[in-house]
This record gives C-alpha cells, sequence and structure tokens, in this order.
C-alpha cells in the first residue's frame, strides 16, 4: 500500500480525486498540501488524509511513501527535488519541469535515491492512443509520409488572471500548458522530433506567452509534419486531434482529448479495422479525458511490486520538454531549431524581461 501525499489542491486536484473516489487500489493518501487550507481540506474530503498548508510537514513525515506534484508548473521541479531529497517517490503532472537542466539534474538525483519519477500523460493511456501506437509499432503504416496535431480550445480571460498561468516564469503559453499532452503524442507515436520552426501570437487572450503557435516539425526518420495550437477558440473547447499518414495507411484520433478514431484506413486492411473506431472510442466529459486513473493505478502497482521503472519516466517527459522550449526558441530568432540543444528559449521558465 502506497502513502500519498498530494501537493497542490487546484483544478487538476480536483479531477484526479474522483479516481481515488471511485477506487484506485493500492494507495492511499495521507496528505492534502496546499498554500490555501481550505483547497487543501476540500481534496481531503473527497480523497481522505489530513490537510496541511506546509509542504516541510509533509515530506517530514516518516509514513509517506509518495508525493504526487500538482503544484503550478514552473514549481514541479522545485518540488520534486525536495521530494527526492526527502527520500520519497515522485509523481508529477506535467510538465516535468520548464527547464530541461532542472530536470535532468532531479532525473540523477532519483536515480541516487533509487526512486521513482514518474510523469502523468495520461492521453497514452487512452484507447485510442494505445490502438495507434501499436499500430505504428506494427508497421501497418509503411513508411510514415506527415504527422500533425491540432488543438483548438477555448480559455478565457479569467483563465489567465490567476496569476500563473500563461505567464513565462511559472506555465509558458499554449504549447507549454495545453499542446504539451499532444507535443508529446506526436513525437510518441511519430518518433523523435528533429528539428522545428514556429510563429506564435496572442491572438485574443492577454498573457505575457502565447494562445496562438503554428509550427512545421521534421521527424529523425525524414517524415515532415505541423503544429497548430490555440486557446483562442470561442466559444468551447472544438477539438484534440493527431493524425497520421503514412505510405500504407492513414489514422486520426480526435474528440476534445485524443479519445475517439475519427480515420481508420489501410491499404491492406485486416478484418478488425472495420470495428476498430467504436472499439477504440470513448466519451469523455472534458478535456482531462479519463485516463489520469488508469496511468495512477499502473503507478501504484509497479510500486507495490518493488518496481521503480516508471510507466512515463521523467526522461520521456523531457522530450516534449525540449521540443517546446525549441519551438520558443525558433520564434524568438524566426529560424529553424534542433530539438534538444543548448539553443533553448531565453523566456520559459524565467521571469517576465529577466
Amino acid at each position: 500500500m502506497q502513502r500519498i501525499a498530494i501537493i497542490g489542491c487546484g483544478r487538476v486536484a480536483n479531477h484526479i480525486a474522483q479516481f481515488f473516489q471511485k477506487g484506485l487500489t493500492g494507495a492511499s493518501v495521507l496528505f492534502t498540501c496546499d498554500l490555501d487550507i481550505e483547497r487543501a481540506q476540500q481534496i481531503a474530503q473527497k480523497t481522505g488524509g489530513t490537510a496541511v498548508s506546509d509542504i516541510k510537514t509533509v515530506l517530514a513525515h516518516p509514513d509517506v511513501d509518495v508525493v504526487l506534484i500538482l503544484t503550478e508548473s514552473g514549481k514541479h521541479t522545485q518540488h520534486a527535488r525536495q521530494a527526492l531529497l526527502a527520500g520519497k517517490h515522485v509523481i508529477v503532472e506535467k510538465p516535468v519541469g520548464l527547464i530541461p537542466n532542472e530536470v535532468y539534474e532531479n532525473i540523477e538525483l532519483s536515480k541516487q535515491q533509487k526512486r521513482m519519477y514518474a510523469v502523468i500523460k495520461q492521453n497514452r493511456w487512452n484507447p485510442a492512443m494505445q490502438q495507434l501506437k501499436q499500430t505504428m509499432d506494427d508497421g501497418r503504416f509503411g513508411k510514415l509520409v506527415m504527422g500533425s496535431i491540432r488543438l483548438i480550445w477555448c480559455r478565457e480571460q479569467e483563465y489567465y488572471n490567476d496569476g500563473w498561468h500563461g505567464t513565462w516564469e511559472m506555465d509558458g503559453g499554449v504549447i507549454s500548458q495545453q499542446a504539451i499532452h499532444h507535443i508529446d503524442a506526436l513525437q510518441w507515436i511519430c518518433g523523435p522530433i528533429e528539428s522545428v520552426v514556429s510563429a506564435q501570437t496572442n491572438a485574443i487572450n492577454s498573457l505575457e506567452a502565447e494562445d496562438t503557435t503554428v509550427g512545421l516539425v521534421r521527424f529523425k526518420n525524414g517524415a515532415v509534419g505541423t503544429i497548430t495550437a490555440t486557446t483562442a477558440a470561442r466559444p468551447e473547447d472544438q477539438e484534440a486531434s493527431i493524425s497520421v499518414v503514412g505510405s500504407e495507411g492513414l489514422a486520426e484520433v480526435g474528440g476534445i482529448a485524443l479519445n475517439t478514431i475519427t480515420h481508420w484506413k489501410f491499404a491492406n486492411p485486416i478484418p478488425e479495422d472495420e470495428s476498430t473506431p467504436s472499439t477504440y472510442s470513448e466519451v469523455v466529459p472534458n478535456g482531462y479525458g479519463l485516463s489520469h486513473g488508469p496511468i495512477l493505478q499502473e503507478i501504484f502497482d509497479r510500486l507495490n511490486a518493488g518496481r521503480l521503472d516508471a510507466p512515463v519516466s521523467a526522461s520521456d517527459a523531457l522530450a516534449s520538454v525540449e521540443i517546446i522550449h525549441a519551438l520558443y526558441k525558433s520564434a524568438e530568432i524566426g529560424t529553424w531549431v534542433r530539438v534538444g540543444t543548448s539553443e533553448i528559449s531565453s523566456r520559459l521558465g524565467k521571469p517576465h524581461n529577466s
């Protein structure tokens, strides 16, 4: 039985709380922690545990095995480091961090401490995405021609008025906060991304970073792709999709949370293809989807089996952070940028105008 402390009790905590209520096994919540004690108490009422406002209380407690970090994006590496130094396993909501070097340091620390360092990438657990990944790995698409993502979502100005969303120091814009899931999906399904070029703007929202990004992608396998992302859609979320075009087939997973197979065609079809869209699609209530529960269950099962290999490790999750930095750097300098080099954004993860 893993004993959990939840750090950060905002929007995501409220979403995740329902999965504890629905019966995640092998784990129990000992503490909920937030600077706003009322928010901590609200999550404690849903998950059990004791509400506190001081993270030091949680990290010093010997009965806490795992720290689930749901704080502002810009604090993820700081809180993960504190938890690892205290000898706790770490589960962190995306992004794993905003500055790649800080993530590298935490990865090394997790190895030294012999602790799991897991990242929530729930869309990888969507049935539609699992089927798309397996089909790609089986080679049915043939040679990859193009891979693309589209995120057309609505975030009203109120969303950006909370003091951290949309800021360079704590969040970034649409590609760092919302489309990071879909960028992760693009590189996970279609292969490593070699280089990118992008253009960005604030279409209608007021924030330090961007509410709209378009980008071109070159994959290491020679294919090309596109990234289209905005939170300036009105009046509601429209879609979150990934499309794959290969020499032997094409597919698209869409919906509002990569939850519905909308296209599934192959040059050499098999009998299962006809039923695949209905078999692996699911209806979801919002952009969070339904897969936080399954990925958390997999993490708890592995920890209870004595395993330290995370379903999605910090090393796995770092790829999307490096792609996002390359997209921002490209917008800053106006040209193609290679992913995973020293060419990182001069703004993301840093105080505004620093």
